[in-house]
């Protein structure tokens, strides 16, 4: 490992970002303030306003408590993130998106699972470091960052020292970021498209282009460019997913523009597992009722490299 390469970080001097928020006691304070914002919650960019700390649910159907549907060690996220052992991944139930091609609709689209106090969550996260994994991966967590706050507290006391990575649509609100902010080591956001309309038809929310290059901004801004260990294990920085779609309905110029804009060194794995699911059929959204094709991926990564974005992810 070059100690001069600045997408490098060592493994031995790492510590988790939120360990010193929680010496200081910010990290309880931001939990607490998050957990009575709940009261009136606009956690998610829908801000609906809803009484959920007294047992309402709002647009994302999520009362007091956090519903996990899954929690395990995972071995198919990225190799960075997965490592030998598998991304400690706990799987949160709904999602602030309502994507017509969701691929994951039975956990974002509904409330299967259990609801999980924040004792209970942090004793997930704590097992989860006992099996190895390398890092704890929160999915689709939006809508649920008081109680992901709340718990974590509750986990630190009891010795959890995994990097955090949070693992987001892209429609993630300021106020959520700032109060992750020295919380989250590895933000991992999708970035799914960038023309309102098609936001619109596609994922039920007109504002998410503009919303999801807000939050990545702000992202990159607190965790900067994607720093990897001498394994290869990330450790700190932004990763951007795209999933490739078909007919262009991402508006992928300015897409990789955007990205381009924040930083040219955004860490980027530029996604082919796109196929028809959930509502897309041939009567329904037609235009997307197929794969990608080999053209269309090459024609991103094309995209991409003349947008002057360089670090992808070789997976894929």
């Amino acid at each position: 490992m070059d100690a001069r390469d600045p997408f490098t970080l060592n493994s031995k001097t790492f510590t988790p970002a939120y360990l010193a928020l929680a010496e200081s006691g910010e990290l309880q304070q931001r939990a607490d303030v998050a957990i009575a914002s709940l009261e009136s919650c606009k956690t998610c960019p829908r801000g609906c306003g809803t009484n959920r700390l007294n047992g309402y649910s709002g647009t994302c159907k999520i009362k007091r408590y956090a519903v996990v549907s899954s929690a395990f060690p995972h071995m198919g996220e990225e190799d960075c993130l997965r490592g030998w052992q598998g991304s400690g991944t706990i799987f949160f139930s709904q999602c602030s998106l309502r994507c017509v091609f969701c691929q994951n609709v039975d956990i974002s689209q509904t409330t299967a699972g259990n609801e999980t106090t924040a004792a209970q969550l942090a004793k997930i996260m704590l097992g989860l470091q006992r099996k190895g994994c390398h890092n704890i991966n929160l999915v689709t967590p939006d809508h649920v960052v008081p109680q992901i706050l709340e718990a974590l507290v509750l986990a630190v006391q009891d010795g959890l020292r995994m990097p955090i990575v949070y693992n987001t649509s892209g429609y993630t609100s300021l106020k959520a970021l700032a109060w992750l902010d020295g919380v989250v080591d590895i933000y991992m956001p999708d970035y799914k498209m960038a023309d309102p309309q098609n936001a619109k038809r596609y994922l039920q929310a007109k504002d998410y282009p503009s919303v999801a290059a807000r939050a990545i901004q702000e992202m990159h801004r607190q965790a900067g460019d994607l720093k990897l260990d001498e394994h290869g294990l990330a450790k700190r920085g932004v990763l951007v997913r795209h999933l490739v779609m078909p007919a262009d309905v991402a508006d992928t110029h300015k897409l990789m523009q955007t990205l381009s804009e924040i930083s040219p060194n955004i860490y980027l794995n530029i996604m082919r597992q796109y196929h028809p699911a959930a509502k897309v059929n041939a009567d329904k959204y037609a235009e997307i009722n197929r794969r990608v094709t080999a053209e269309e991926m090459a024609q991103t990564y094309q995209i991409a490299e003349q947008a002057g974005l360089w670090r992808f992810d070789q997976r894929n």
